[in-house]
């Protein structure tokens, strides 16, 4: 074949820019990027505005300083910044392991039982369910109970909302597990648990902590859960009492008015912001690292 021929031939495979499809794929492509940047409009302009106005507030005080009283001036949130931290962490202790557990269920032991399909069904619907749902139920259950709102009731009402994701990241986690990799640990002799132990759960380890950091920072910013669990306090935090937490902070804050406490609003609102966009950040990074 000649190369006058290979040419006409080059060319003739190559997408012509005003052909039917080629302007079909222009005008969508060109609509999807208008849209992505209309929905990224929002989002930056709150962080800016953040930034703008809580990075004028933000210095080493607030991070160790109480609350102020109505007509103070100064003070802080570490507290509050503890308050969330220890129920956050109450949360993933409780939901962890629970959520683990019934991801195994899922995935290896019943995944087609009744049972399954049921908490299945159950932890998809709890996704989607208000958060002052759980806040209540805690209410119910723990805070009548103890005669008291507690930073425990706030992160049993928190692990409420996090185990329906750890359960269902986790799931798929095991679900991507290779095949052929459980059956070579059922050809080496292993026993199912020693095949969970052993091979599944380390394989799905980086996915399934990437679901927990998700859910981690999900309940991080939660506020009605607390309202109704852990309430709010101006002191240091007592676990068997009322707790500050900056979600609850930012939003007794933001109505008050007085100047100080709504610049300190706007100062917790950065860090609360940045404390989930890091935990997203990990998240995204084990990901990627497990995907390579």
């Amino acid at each position: 074949m000649s190369d006058m021929k290979k040419q006409d031939i080059l060319l003739n495979l190559e997408r012509q820019p005003f052909e039917p499809r080629a302007l079909k794929s222009i005008v969508l492509s060109t609509i999807t990027v208008i849209c992505a940047l209309i929905a990224i409009v929002p989002l930056f302009s709150v962080l800016l505005m953040l930034i703008y106005k809580g990075g004028k507030r933000l210095n080493l005080e607030v991070f160790y300083a109480l609350p102020p009283t109505a007509f103070d001036l100064g003070g802080g949130f570490g507290n509050a910044i503890l308050g969330t931290l220890f129920m956050v962490g109450i949360g993933a202790l409780i939901s962890v392991p629970f959520g683990v557990l019934a991801a195994i269920f899922l995935a290896e032991l019943g995944s087609h039982s009744k049972v399954a399909k049921v908490a299945r069904f159950c932890a998809k619907t709890m996704t989607g369910l208000p958060s002052i749902l759980a806040g209540v139920f805690a209410y119910a259950a723990v805070v009548l109970v103890m005669g008291t709102y507690s930073a425990w009731a706030g992160g049993i009402a928190l692990s409420l909302l996090m185990i329906p994701v750890v359960m269902l990241t986790t799931e798929e986690a095991i679900k991507m597990v290779p095949n052929p990799m459980r059956e070579a640990a059922f050809g080496m002799g292993c026993t199912q648990a020693q095949s969970m132990t052993k091979v599944i759960l380390p394989v799905a380890l980086p996915s399934i902590i990437t679901g927990v950091v998700l859910a981690v920072a999900r309940a991080a910013g939660e506020t009605a859960p607390l309202l109704f669990t852990a309430l709010f306090s101006d002191y240091w935090l007592r676990a068997n009492e009322p707790t500050a937490s900056l979600a609850v902070l930012i939003y007794n804050y933001s109505g008050m008015p007085f100047e100080n406490q709504i610049e300190l609003a706007w100062a917790a609102s950065l860090v609360l912001v940045l404390l989930v966009f890091v935990l997203n950040m990990i998240s995204r990074a084990i990901g990627q690292r497990t995907r390579i």
